[in-house]
């Protein structure tokens, strides 16, 4: 099979790449990525010279590159965004250029080249904000987006559904929670307290840190797009969840008992504009449907994703000079 992924060189996309050329090794995967500044080729360095892995630096929103890379894919699995909230905030135009006419583009070319399975890559936000004992988001929640970032996000939801409806093409779609794990860029929650420590810098915290988000390591959140890909229903979403709900109070003091550091370490700053109160994902859907259902211990993942920022640090410092 061969596949195109989008934004392969980003933090999920770039695991997604490793976690299918090690389960599927004759598979052909082709990596679409703009490269912006949270997109990064030493993720794949030890991809270089494989024979089934191939780079196209370029944009999602040429139509004609787009098109001559979809050209005998089978599957298009949908990575390639803007993300970063704070971003989204004081500057929207990339996040509706690239995550609302990108996936029309992507679309559009799947649709012109044979009805090309197409997978969307999506997040818990488009859902809105929960209140402490609402239930947890499922597929059918209503969208309630609260950012830019989250409304472009909805509005390529949308259009993935349109074209399933308007053009029958054989679309599937997957909301997911927080993500953790390697090749993270430290801008995120995670990974910047982690190497903040390390570099002997306090922990930002917004507001009184409660602020509560659902966790779930990147592989398990790739598995889970692997059992969409070759088991979801054509036509249907998955919400891909991990039941690790953590304020983020309680993320830093983990991260600080992880790397022997005091609270003094916490420093509380002004809290985020819309700063959306609790997001939790129901995967019951895709338990039932699927046999998906995450398999790693947060408490695991988070120490494994220590180490391996401690030991990567001429992975991530650079970036964190950017």
């Amino acid at each position: 099979m061969k596949l195109l992924v989008t934004g392969g060189a980003g933090f999920i996309g770039s695991n997604f790449i490793h976690y299918w050329l090690k389960n599927y090794p004759e598979d052909f995967i082709i990596n679409l990525d703009v490269l912006t500044y949270a997109g990064n080729l030493e993720n794949l360095r030890d991809l270089e010279n494989n024979q089934h892995y191939q780079f196209v630096q370029g944009d999602i929103t040429d139509e004609k590159l787009v098109n001559e890379v979809v050209k005998g894919v089978d599957v298009i699995v949908h990575f390639a965004a803007e993300s970063h909230v704070d971003r989204s905030i004081k500057d929207s135009g990339a996040f509706i250029k690239t995550n609302i006419e990108g996936t029309r583009v992507l679309l559009e070319a799947a649709k012109n080249n044979g009805h090309i399975r197409f997978h969307h890559v999506s997040t818990d936000e488009v859902y809105g904000s929960l209140e402490m004992d609402s239930p947890k988001f499922n597929e059918e929640n209503p969208y309630c987006p609260r950012s830019p970032y989250s409304a472009s996000k909805a509005g390529s939801d949308h259009l993935v559904r349109a074209y399933f409806h308007t053009y029958g093409l054989p679309v599937t779609i997957s909301n997911c929670s927080n993500n953790y794990g390697p090749y993270q860029y430290p801008e995120k929650l995670i990974p910047l307290f982690i190497t903040n420590l390390i570099e002997g810098k306090k922990l930002p915290v917004y507001g009184a840190g409660k602020n509560i988000r659902d966790w779930i390591h990147v592989d398990d959140h790739n598995r889970g797009v692997d059992f969409i890909i070759r088991k979801g229903r054509i036509g249907e979403t998955y919400c891909l969840g991990a039941n690790n709900e953590k304020t983020n109070l309680e993320i830093t003091k983990l991260i600080l008992q992880l790397m022997d550091q005091g609270e003094e370490m916490i420093e509380h700053v002004t809290d985020r504009l819309g700063h959306d109160l609790r997001y939790a994902i129901d995967y019951t859907k895709a338990k039932n449907e699927l046999g998906w259902e995450p398999q790693i211990d947060f408490a695991t993942g988070l120490a494994a994703t220590v180490e391996w920022y401690k030991n990567n640090f001429a992975w991530w410092k650079p970036l964190k000079q950017n």
